[in-house]
């Protein structure tokens, strides 16, 4: 029988997403990189929200750094569609150690 692999959320290209509140983390803190993206604004279409403004930092997870020292790259996208889309690039250059 095949090991099957633990269901832990949701994961996006082999890396896990994590969302809390307008946070979305991209990665896992066990690799050196990881992804934060900020819905810094939305609006409404219909009866959901949709991002319109997203804020994207390629950030080392050392614990030992302070918070603005460990941002490595950031931009800013007008929809999360373009921000995971870089954001993603940005994680698989970083961790493949191509940066």
């Amino acid at each position: 029988m095949a090991s099957a692999k633990k269901a832990s959320g949701l994961v996006y290209k082999d890396h896990p997403l994590r969302r809390i509140d307008n946070l979305i983390y991209y990665g896992s803190m066990a690799d050196k990189y990881i992804v934060m993206l900020q819905i810094l604004e939305s609006k409404k279409e219909q009866d959901m929200d949709v991002a319109t403004r997203v804020s994207v930092q390629l950030q080392l997870t050392d614990p030992d750094l302070k918070s603005r020292d460990r941002v490595v790259k950031k931009s800013e996208k007008d929809s999360l569609y373009a921000a995971m889309d870089v954001g993603c690039i940005w994680l698989e250059r970083a961790l493949s150690g191509k940066l």
